[in-house]
This record gives structure tokens, C-alpha cells and sequence, in this order.
């Protein structure tokens, strides 16, 4: 199916390009998510005539990404979790956990901007993780995991 994208998407495209991609992924994400649009002429047509609104938005949007991105690096958040003696957490530290700790420092963060590209953190000590405010914006903090000796 061809799509006009209304938006960058990671490994797809930018604002305006028009792709090819697979029926189920058009319908069942970039359509309803107001990610893409189907590829028509008379779509093309009133994209052509929103393309610089729809190019200010975004660009209005990488800009509140990037303030908070600078606000964010070098951040330090501890999240405290029961373990063992050796360290090893009882549970895990996720991805939610973490969203919710820098949402209590005030960074409005949701659970899928946070990157654990090893799967949940599972040992005591301090974890670098990515967040990734805008698909321009990713962001290095560290969680310190501090282990509650039960």
C-alpha cells in the first residue's frame, strides 16, 4: 500500500515522502496513530497544501524535544528495589519503573521512550539507559538501582 507520511517514522522515512509498505502495517499502525495517510491523488493534493503547517509542527515538537533532552542529560535517577546479598534484585527495574521515576522529577517521559536494550535491569548498581524524547532526540541517563536488603 502507498502511504504519505505525516511524520518522520524510524526506518521508513521523513514528513512527505511517499512510501510502500505492507497492507497490515498501514491499516493496523500509521493510519490509526495519524502517522501516515493513505496515498491518493486528492490526499497528495491537500497534503501539498498542509505540508508547511504540518512542516512547523514538527519542527515545533523537535524543539520542546530538545529542551527537555538538555534538561534530561546527565540526570542521575535512583530507584530503589529489594535484593539479595549479592546484589541480584528480587523482580526486575523496567522500563515502566524508570518512566515513572523521571515523571516524579517532573520529565513527562511515557514507558515507550525508554530503551533497555538489554531487557530489564535485574542487578543493583548504576545502568545507562536511552530515552528517546522525538526520533531525532535520544537521551543517556543513568539509574542508579540501590539494593534494599530484606
Amino acid at each position: 500500500m502507498q502511504v504519505i507520511l505525516l511524520e518522520k517514522v524510524v526506518n521508513l522515512g521523513n514528513l512527505g515522502e511517499v512510501v510502500k509498505v505492507k497492507d497490515g502495517y498501514a491499516r493496523n499502525f500509521l493510519i490509526p496513530q495519524r502517522k501516515a495517510r493513505r496515498a491518493t491523488t486528492t490526499a497528495l493534493a491537500e497534503f501539498e497544501v498542509k505540508r508547511a503547517e504540518l512542516e512547523n509542527i514538527a519542527a515545533a515538537k523537535l524543539a520542546v524535544s530538545q529542551a527537555q533532552g538538555e534538561k534530561l542529560t546527565g540526570q542521575t535517577v535512583q530507584i530503589s528495589q529489594k535484593s539479595g546479598v549479592d546484589g541480584r534484585l528480587f523482580g526486575s527495574v523496567t522500563n515502566a519503573d524508570i518512566a515513572v521515576a523521571l515523571t516524579k522529577q517532573g520529565f513527562a517521559v511515557e514507558k515507550a521512550q525508554v530503551r533497555l536494550p538489554n531487557g530489564p535491569l535485574k542487578i543493583a548498581g548504576d545502568h545507562v539507559v536511552s530515552v528517546a524524547l522525538h526520533t531525532d532526540v535520544v537521551i543517556d541517563v543513568t539509574i542508579a538501582v540501590i539494593g534494599d536488603h530484606a
